[in-house]
């Protein structure tokens, strides 16, 4: 058995830059990794996936132009595209390894699993090491949908590696994998069905930020199936047949399943470290990434951390902070975060209902994109900017922006938010005429006049 300092289990967007910070500095760092290095953002999820819809967006803003009197034939070269994802996919792996490399971390390709207290073993060697963290992620979670099985269906993971369009693909899931890679698929040329178990798109978000969805991707020529379950799956000559439970029966060429994620910590072998799992199989960690073996860590989406990129690299730097002796917790940063459809959504704190329910007296703000000028001028008139604020301090707590490019715009809200500004901040900024911005402090100016707590909605 060899012995390191720090023992990193998964090359996600935390587990990266903590293994190579603390080889940088000295630290005899081993990092276990199964697959492909950089975890699911560089492999099959936000870098393939913004690639991908790169292009789609670009194929779908052309076909919308009708609208500003300009009418493109749009011509669309998928393999070119899936190269062009695959190739930038590769491009971002190699410069992982490169960063470890250089760093001096010890990588072993190969799945690690608990075999001793604070002992790892995976690919022929076993390591011991007082400070152990864990970033093994999430996957997909597979319905056991009758007939599925041994069929060649498509989840996030294995859809970059398409070459051919289908004419018809399916997607089952009403989430923002679904939605995306799904709207992506349409503009691209396939014709898309979206199968939905609940009465809406987003059933996280607020109702009316569905109900935009809905529309844009009815405008995409996207089929919505809301209610339904599959009931049964067949695979005959390259087609497949869903079953729905109302009997309605779908054909496509791909099924897409985007049902949900499931922890990657069945592996792990953790009871016998001492490290407890939830009902879901989710690492349990205390305020300060500590799991219930001490010196064990946990951090990112198999932590239950909510599953962005940018919150489990702001994991890194608060373990990082805490394990240099700094005092920092989980939740200690304002949460934004945004779903790449057209229209975008940026969401940033929390809502009216949240709010209330946290006993907060709250109010809300609403501005419809349709009544802001650059919407009108640039044809962009789906979607809304939403605020929240909290009516005895003023201050922000959440915003709610559908609308073009609103993954950009939510930034300075989570920036206000930070900063524990008020609305009155908001409020009193001049913003560039015209833009989509200038629209934020008209949002904050439907306040002004009003006696608090009741504030307009408009």
């Amino acid at each position: 058995m060899e012995t390191a300092d720090v023992i990193v289990i998964g090359s996600g967007q935390g587990g990266i830059p903590l293994a190579a910070d603390f080889a940088s500095s000295g630290r005899n760092v081993v990092l276990f990794e199964r697959d492909a290095l950089g975890g699911s953002c560089i492999n099959y999820g936000c870098t393939p996936s913004k690639a991908f819809l790169a292009a789609a967006h670009a194929a779908g803003r052309a076909r919308q132009a009708a609208k500003l009197g300009i009418h493109a034939q749009v011509e669309v070269d998928f393999s070119a595209v899936m190269e062009r994802v695959r190739s930038i996919r590769s491009q971002f792996n190699q410069g992982v390894k490169r960063r470890l490399d250089s760093a001096g971390v010890r990588v072993v390709c190969a799945e690690a699993a608990f075999t001793g207290e604070r002992t790892v073993s995976g690919g022929g060697m076993t390591v011991q090491a007082p400070i152990v963290v864990i970033n093994t992620g999430t996957s997909s979670t597979i319905p056991e949908f009758p007939g599925l099985a041994g069929t060649p269906y498509l989840t996030n993971r294995n859809f970059f590696d398409l070459q051919q369009i289908p004419p018809r693909l399916l997607v089952v899931g009403g989430g923002y994998i679904a939605l995306e890679l799904g709207q992506g698929m349409a503009r691209l040329g396939s014709q898309t069905e979206l199968i939905v178990r609940g009465e809406r798109l987003l059933a996280q978000e607020e109702s009316d930020v569905s109900a935009v969805l809905a529309d844009a991707f009815e405008q995409d020529g996207i089929g919505l199936h809301f209610n339904v379950t599959v009931q049964q799956i067949a695979y005959t000559n390259r087609v497949f047949t869903l079953t729905l439970n109302n009997g309605e029966v779908l054909d496509g060429e791909a099924l897409l399943i985007a049902t949900g994620r499931k922890p990657n910590t069945q592996a792990l072998n953790s009871a016998v470290t001492g490290v407890e799992l939830d009902a879901q199989g989710f690492i349990k960690i205390d305020e300060q990434f500590q799991t219930t073996c001490a010196g064990i860590y946990a951090i990112g989406d198999a932590a239950k951390q909510p599953a962005f990129t940018h919150v489990s690299w702001e994991d890194y730097r608060r373990l990082k902070a805490i394990l240099c002796g700094e005092h920092r917790t989980r939740n200690d940063r304002v949460l934004g975060y945004a779903v790449y459809t057209e229209p975008q959504v940026g969401r940033v704190g929390i809502t009216l209902e949240q709010a209330h329910k946290q006993g907060i007296t709250a109010c809300e703000v609403t501005l419809p994109m349709a009544h802001i000028a650059r919407s009108i001028e640039w044809g962009h008139d789906l979607g809304f900017y939403r605020m929240v604020i909290d009516t005895h301090t003023n201050l922000i707590l959440g915003a709610t922006l559908v609308g073009y490019e609103t993954a950009e715009l939510v930034h300075v809200f989570l920036s206000l938010m930070e900063a524990k500004a008020t609305w009155q901040v908001l409020e009193q900024s001049v913003h560039i005429h015209p833009t989509y911005g200038e629209a934020l402090p008209s949002l904050a100016r439907l306040l002004v006049g009003d006696d608090m707590p009741t504030c307009p909605n408009m």
